[in-house]
């Protein structure tokens, strides 16, 4: 979702980009990108060992539409990009949204062994910036933004920069939207004045969301009345399926699947929920923040850099996470909090988290990277 939205605001007379992608299951995103405008292409391949064989293909798109400058996300599309950049000269720049400890092995290596190669490093928080310095292996330049101002560029080939440049979320269109919340609790079967607590999520080990489900089943032990949404798919969706049904909470929690526009459904949500285990700085928290939802979550990763405890949100360290039930009844219960917490998550994010800001300053970082290339020729 990251990618449309960052779409919208970015220069388009300055910018003009090109979104690659390999499983061809995975093209949700594809008409949001292509209705603002941008090409989407896929290099199909069905595992992650594929993907390399398509380096040539990709570096033969990158010479023949003049790309200047490759962005990349998540470890093995970062890999790639930096075979690709090495074959044909063109920067790259991989972000990382996670901690290296929590990479299986063969992705913690691969990561580490290529990346030297690329020109510059964008962590989404200071956690995960501390986990790069840690274990990447490799010397950083430090780079400033806005990049272009009191910076010589000396062209030499070095080590790649690493900076932070923190996820955004549109405050605009990410605004609560009370009519379409409505609609969205009349085909679930909710009542208007049912307390909901919700999640948006890929369903992964590291969003522990059997957890979750048990601590919604401990929520309504004590509040029966309330309801819990968790919305997204995953390879854990037949176990998780499989798990609320052995709670007893079918009727209570409800699993609309994914879904492109999730909007309405931060919209009908009192109380945005996490109970990860790590995260680098989740998007769709910041998401739910936007749209006026408390928020009850572990202290993952980034999560604490954006929620203010007693401010945005109530937080719980990571192995203390049936905190999370006390919170829930407690906001139910109480209202007023509930209410000044959303306030809180909302005005947080416009203040700090805006899409706008961290557009531009990957866009400044495009235009140095390119600039730095050109002092090379």
């Amino acid at each position: 979702m990251l990618l449309p939205e960052t779409l919208k605001v970015h220069d388009r007379d300055q910018f003009d980009f090109h979104f690659a992608y390999f499983l061809p299951w995975k093209d949700q995103m594809v008409p949001a990108i292509e209705e603002q405008g941008a090409r989407a292409v896929c290099f199909k391949a069905n595992n992650n060992l594929q993907m390399f064989q398509r380096v040539g293909d990709i570096s033969r798109y990158v010479k023949e539409h003049q790309i200047d400058v490759i962005h990349s996300h998540l470890p093995w599309a970062g890999v790639i990009a930096r075979l690709v950049g090495k074959k044909t000269g063109v920067p790259v720049v991989y972000t990382e949204h996670n901690k290296w400890e929590r990479y299986n092995k063969i992705t913690y290596w691969l990561n580490k062994f290529s990346f030297g190669w690329q020109n510059a490093a964008v962590a989404v928080s200071d956690d995960v910036q501390k986990s790069i310095r840690k274990n990447a292996g490799t010397k950083f330049r430090e780079l400033a933004l806005p990049a272009m101002q009191g910076t010589r560029i000396n062209g030499k080939a070095q080590q790649p920069y690493l900076l932070n440049i923190l996820n955004g979320v549109n405050t605009v269109h990410f605004d609560r939207d009370e009519q379409a919340g409505l609609q969205i609790r009349q085909q679930l079967g909710i009542p208007i004045n049912a307390h909901v607590i919700g999640t948006v999520s890929v369903f992964r080990f590291q969003k522990r969301l059997d957890v979750w489900m048990e601590i919604a089943a401990a929520i309504l032990k004590r509040i029966p009345e309330a309801h819990f949404i968790l919305v997204g798919d995953g390879p854990l969706k037949e176990e998780l399926l499989a798990k609320r049904k052995a709670l007893g909470i079918e009727e209570r929690l409800h699993m609309p699947g994914l879904k492109t526009d999730v909007k309405p459904y931060f919209s009908m949500m009192d109380i945005y929920m996490m109970s990860s285990i790590f995260e680098g700085l989740p998007i769709a928290l910041l998401e739910a923040m936007s749209c006026s939802c408390a928020v009850i979550s572990t202290k993952a990763g980034g999560v604490g850099e954006v929620v203010e405890h007693g401010k945005s949100g109530l937080l719980c360290e990571v192995d203390n996470y049936t905190k999370l039930i006390d919170y829930g009844v407690q906001l139910i219960q109480n209202q007023e909090q509930c209410v000044a917490l959303a306030a809180g998550a909302r005005k947080r994010v416009q203040a700090d988290f805006s899409i706008n800001k961290m557009a531009k300053q990957l866009e400044d970082l495009y235009l140095y990277l390119k600039k730095e290339r050109e002092n090379t020729k």
